[in-house]
C-alpha cells in the first residue's frame, strides 16, 4: 500500500515565535507521533520568510487520519493550546496525502538542509497528461539532478489544491544549479504550464530551534 502524508503549512505571524515553536515541539508533533501509523514528523520554515511554517508527517498510510487514535488529538478534539496557537495563524494548506510516486519512500530525516514544496491543480482537460508528464519525466527527471535526495509527489484531499510534490535538497543551492534547470524547464514542461492552476511553492530551509 502507498505511504501517505500530512501537510500542514501556515502563516504563523500572529503568534510569538517562541510560543509558536514551544506548542510544535512539546506538545503537537509529539501528540502526532504516538498516534499508530505517524513514522515521522518535520519542520521546515520559509526560507524567505521564516514565519511562514510547514510540517510534514509520513504516514503509513493515508487511512491513518481516519483513525480512532487520531482522531482523539486531531480536529474538534485538538487541545487548548493547540486551538489557541491555530486561531492566530492562517493556513496556506492542509493535505492529506497518498504518495503516486515512488509509492513507498519516506523523508530523509535530518539529513536534508532545503526543501521544495509544490502544489496545484491541473485544468482538467489536461489532468491525465499532467500525470503522464509528472511521472514520466518531471519528478524522474527532477529527482536525479546532483543534490536531490528524495523526490516524492502526492494526490490528496483537504486543500484547494489536489496534487503536491516534496524535493529534499542536500543543499540550498540545488535548485539554482545548471541541471536543476535543465531539467526543470523541458519542452514538455513549457507545454504544461500554461494549465497548471491554484500554484503554491514553498521554498523551504530546515527549522532549528532558537
Amino acid at each position: 500500500m502507498a505511504k501517505g502524508i500530512l501537510i500542514a503549512a501556515m502563516d504563523y505571524s500572529a503568534v510569538a515565535p517562541d510560543e509558536f515553536d514551544d506548542w510544535y515541539d512539546t506538545e503537537h508533533i509529539p501528540e502526532r507521533l504516538r498516534v499508530p501509523g505517524f513514522l515521522n514528523a518535520e519542520r521546515w520554515l520559509g526560507a524567505a520568510d521564516p514565519k511562514q511554517s510547514l510540517a510534514l508527517y509520513d504516514l503509513d498510510d493515508v487511512s491513518v487520519l481516519q483513525s480512532a487514535p487520531y482522531r482523539a488529538v486531531g480536529g474538534a478534539n485538538g487541545s487548548p493550546w493547540t486551538k489557541r496557537v491555530t486561531a492566530r495563524t492562517k493556513s496556506l494548506i492542509r493535505l492529506e496525502g497518498e504518495q503516486l510516486r515512488p509509492g513507498d519512500a519516506l523523508a530523509p530525516v535530518g539529513k536534508a538542509a532545503a526543501l521544495l514544496f509544490i502544489a496545484m491543480n491541473p485544468a482538467p482537460e489536461h489532468e491525465n497528461e499532467f500525470n503522464e508528464w509528472y511521472n514520466v519525466e518531471h519528478l524522474p527527471q527532477l529527482g536525479a539532478v546532483p543534490g536531490v535526495l528524495c523526490a516524492r509527489r502526492y494526490r490528496g484531499s483537504g486543500a484547494t489544491q489536489r496534487y503536491a510534490a516534496i524535493y529534499h535538497f542536500a543543499d540550498p543551492d540545488v535548485t539554482n544549479s545548471a541541471a536543476w534547470k535543465a531539467a526543470a524547464n523541458t519542452p514538455w514542461t513549457e507545454r504544461m504550464r500554461p494549465h497548471f492552476r491554484d500554484f503554491l511553492r514553498l521554498d523551504c530551509r530546515r527549522y532549528q530551534r532558537r
